[in-house]
C-alpha cells in the first residue's frame, strides 16, 4: 500500500479526505492492478462542496468583470498545455487509453478554455420594444449559481471543459464529480486549477459512488443546474433527483451511431474514417460509429478491405507510441461485449474478425477489433451500446432504405455518410435523426462545434457559442421614465 498514489478531494480550495475516512482503489486496466487510493465522498462531503461553491458564488466570483474571469480561464488553458504530458500519463494509467491520444487531447482541450474566455464579455442582453409609454425594458443574462458537473471516465478533459469553461465564463461556480472508475486525472487537473489562484470554492472536485455521492449532489437544494455525461439509466436517476431541487438538467448520453457507405465513396478514406470511429480509443466513445451500412454493390469488396485493415491494428501497452489499441477500461465492459457477441452469433450473426479476448495480456482487459456481419440491425451487437471495438455490418440497396434503417435507432447522437455525391451527402445529413452527422470524415471535435444528441442520447448542447447561454438565465429589468406618478395602481398596464 505504501507505493500507492494517494489522492484527496479538492473542496473550498483545500485538499481533504472523506469525512467518513472511506477510500477505494482505482485500477490500471493494463494489468488489472490497483495503483492509487481515492477518497469516497459521503453525503457530508458533498454538502460541504456545494456550500463552498454557493459561498464563492455569492462572494467575489460572480461579481468579477467578465474579462477578469476570462483571465482565469486562459490561465487554466496555459496550465493544460504546460502539463499535457503529465495529465496524459495519469489518464493513460487510470483508463488504459493510449498515451498518444491522452496527452494530445489534454493539450488541445486548452483551446476550449481560450474559446470561452473570449466569449465571457461578449454575451449581450437586449433592449425590448415595449408597447407602453414611459417604459424602458431590457434583458440581461445572469449566472445560474452552483453547477453540478458529472463526467465519465472516458474523454474526461474534453467532457469537463465543455461544462466547466462556459460555466466559469458566465460567473457560475462548479462541483465536479469525477467518475469512480478513473478519477485520478480530475484530481491532477484540480491541482492545476489551484495553481491559477482562482478564488476558493469556485471549483470543487469530488468522487464517489451514485449512492450517496451522486444522489446527494444532484438533489442538493443549492444546486441550480446538473450537467451530466454518461449512461441513460443514470440519467433517469438524475432526472428523478432533480425533482427534489427543481434544478435544470442537460444530458449527453450514449449512442449507437450509424454510418452509411455508398457505391461512389472514396473507399480508402471511408475505411480510415470507420476505423477511427469504432476502433479509435478501443471503441470507448459515445459517438463510436458502431453500426455500419454498406451498399450492396460494394459490400463484399469493402468488407474484405475493412477486415484486412482491422486485422492489422496493433494491440499493445497504452504507453507504447506504436500501439493503436490498448485495453478496455474495466471488466464490466468486457463482460457486456462478450455477452452481446454470444447472443448475436446465436441469432445468426457471423464473425469476420476478432470476437474473443486478445492474448496480449492475461491480466488486462484486451479485446481485439471485431467485425460482425448481421442480417438485421436488431441483433444485440447492432442494437446495444457496447462501448468497445465491435462493429456490426449490414447491407442496403437504396438511399431511402438506408435512411430508414439509420433512423430506426433509439439513440440519436452521431452518424456518418461516405459519398462523393455532395447533393446526396446534404440530403442524408438533413434526413438522419441525430445531433451530429459527419460526411466523409468521423470523430472530430472543436470548441466552436456544438456537441449533443436527441432521442435517448439526451438533450442540450455542449461546446459552441450557444452553449454558453445555457449557463445563464435571462433577467428582465423594467424602468419607468416619467416624472409623473403611475396611473391606477389597481389595474395592470
Amino acid at each position: 500500500m505504501a507505493d500507492f498514489k494517494k489522492y484527496k478531494m479538492f473542496i473550498n480550495g483545500e485538499w481533504v479526505d472523506s469525512e467518513s475516512g472511506k477510500t477505494f482503489e482505482t485500477l490500471n486496466p493494463e494489468n488489472n492492478k490497483p495503483w492509487a487510493i481515492v477518497p469516497e465522498a459521503s453525503a457530508k462531503d458533498v454538502d460541504k462542496a456545494v456550500k463552498s461553491a454557493q459561498k464563492a458564488f455569492g462572494g467575489e466570483w460572480s461579481k468579477l468583470l467578465p474579462r477578469e474571469r476570462g483571465k482565469f480561464l486562459r490561465a487554466i488553458g496555459d496550465k493544460l498545455r504546460d502539463n499535457a504530458e503529465h495529465l496524459g500519463k495519469i489518464e493513460t494509467l487510470d483508463t488504459g487509453k493510449l498515451y498518444r491520444e491522452t496527452y494530445k487531447q489534454a493539450n488541445y482541450i486548452a483551446e476550449y478554455y481560450d474559446y470561452y474566455a473570449g466569449l465571457a464579455d461578449k454575451i449581450e442582453g437586449t433592449v425590448l420594444p415595449i408597447d407602453k409609454p414611459n417604459i424602458q425594458a431590457i434583458t440581461t443574462r445572469i449566472p445560474i449559481g452552483v453547477i453540478a458537473a458529472i463526467v465519465p471516465w472516458n474523454s474526461q478533459m474534453f467532457l469537463t471543459a465543455t461544462k466547466l469553461a462556459p460555466a466559469l465564463a458566465m460567473g457560475n461556480t462548479v462541483v465536479i464529480k469525477a467518475s469512480e472508475l478513473a478519477p485520478a486525472t480530475m484530481f491532477e487537473f484540480a491541482k492545476l486549477i489551484e495553481e491559477t489562484g482562482i478564488p476558493k470554492g469556485v471549483v470543487n472536485v469530488i468522487t464517489g459512488y451514485g449512492e450517496p455521492c451522486g444522489k446527494t449532489l444532484t438533489s442538493h437544494d443549492l444546486v441550480e443546474k446538473v450537467a451530466f455525461t454518461g449512461g441513460p439509466e443514470t440519467a433517469r436517476h438524475i432526472i428523478r433527483n432533480s425533482a427534489e431541487n427543481l434544478s435544470e438538467v442537460s444530458l449527453e448520453l450514449g449512442g449507437k451511431s450509424p454510418v452509411a457507405v455508398f457505391n461512389d465513396a472514396h473507399q480508402e478514406n471511408a475505411i480510415n474514417g470507420i476505423t477511427a470511429g469504432i476502433f479509435g480509443a478501443s471503441g470507448q466513445s459515445c459517438i463510436a460509429g458502431s453500426r455500419l451500412y454498406l451498399q450492396k454493390e460494394i459490400y463484399n469488396e469493402f468488407m474484405e478491405k475493412l477486415v484486412a485493415r482491422a486485422e492489422k491494428i496493433k494491440i499493445g501497452a497504452p504507453m507504447d507510441p506504436d500501439t493503436e489499441m490498448g485495453p478496455l477500461s474495466n471488466f464490466k465492459q468486457l463482460e457486456i461485449i462478450e455477452k452481446n457477441i454470444k447472443l448475436t452469433l446465436e441469432q445468426g450473426g457471423k464473425i469476420k474478425c476478432g470476437g474473443k479476448r486478445h492474448s496480449f495480456s492475461n491480466e488486462g482487459y484486451y479485446f481485439p477489433p471485431t467485425i460482425i456481419e448481421c442480417n438485421d440491425h436488431n441483433l444485440p451487437t447492432a442494437e446495444n451500446e457496447l462501448f468497445g471495438p465491435v462493429l456490426s455490418v449490414m447491407k442496403f440497396d437504396s438511399e431511402k432504405e438506408v435512411v430508414e434503417k439509420m433512423n430506426d435507432n433509439k439513440y440519436g447522437l452521431s452518424s456518418g455518410v461516405y459519398t462523393r455525391d455532395l447533393a446526396r451527402g446534404l440530403r442524408i445529413s438533413k434526413a438522419i435523426r441525430a445531433g451530429i452527422t459527419f460526411v466523409n470524415t468521423y470523430r472530430l471535435i472543436s470548441p466552436s462545434a456544438p456537441f449533443g444528441g436527441i432521442k435517448d442520447s439526451g438533450y442540450g448542447k455542449e461546446a459552441g457559442i450557444d452553449s454558453i447561454k445555457d449557463y445563464t438565465r435571462v433577467k428582465t429589468i423594467w424602468y419607468y421614465t416619467s416624472d409623473e406618478p403611475t396611473l391606477d395602481p389597481f389595474s395592470m398596464r
